[in-house]
């Protein structure tokens, strides 16, 4: 087994080498000092290498956590790097169908308007739901923002808000990146938001 100290000082040498741990788990120290955590597993009849982090950034003891969640993967017949690939790609699309990236293209691509009132309207939107991807925003997120808008004064209004968040989601099914746009639930919803004086949790 290999220690904190261990991986510390490892020294490079002229080729790259590795110290062992368990459980197909070393540090490969390469030629310019850089030190790899890999676990060598075998899948399928294959024997494979997964990246679990480059230390000192990743600890020795978070990597044994890492080997373990690997191991279980492998136990249940789900090859880890495989699954590793899936889940990076699935937070990437997750980033690229946020409301935030969506909106700031359509004002780019779709947006006519040269004034500062989409930005402004966006505004309070994007600080709240923008990190969100647009397929799990639900009517009740946007209606807490249309309240910030109508508590924010400054000229604007809920329903013109609620118009122009509608551009968006009506933009992301054009797109492709959701199915429908769900503002249209809560057109009935402005009367009685309008009468609404504070947020919840204020006052």
């Amino acid at each position: 087994m290999i220690s904190d100290t261990i991986c510390k000082n490892a020294k490079p040498k002229k080729k790259p080498y590795k110290l062992s741990d368990e459980k197909g788990l070393f540090l490969l120290v390469n030629p310019n000092g850089s030190k790899y955590f890999r676990l060598k597993y075998r899948f399928g009849g294959q024997e494979k290498t997964l990246a679990l982090g480059v230390y000192p950034e990743t600890s020795l003891k978070s990597t044994r956590i890492k080997r373990e969640e690997a191991r279980e993967l492998i136990a249940k017949d789900i090859d880890p790097a495989e699954n590793k690939k899936a889940v990076k790609q699935a937070k990437a699309e997750s980033a690229a169908n946020s409301f935030e990236v969506i909106a700031l293209e359509w004002l780019v691509k779709k947006c006519n308007d040269k004034s500062s009132r989409p930005k402004r309207l966006l505004g309070y939107v994007i600080p709240w739901i923008g990190s969100k991807p647009i397929t799990d925003i639900i009517p009740k997120d946007i209606l807490l923002c249309l309240r910030r808008v109508e508590e924010g004064g400054a000229g604007y209004s809920a329903k013109k808000a609620l118009q122009m968040y509608g551009q968006v989601f009506r933009y992301a099914v054009a797109t492709g990146r959701t199915d429908r746009d769900i503002t249209q639930d809560l057109k009935g919803a402005l009367a009685l938001l309008i009468n609404m004086q504070k947020l919840p949790g204020k006052g």
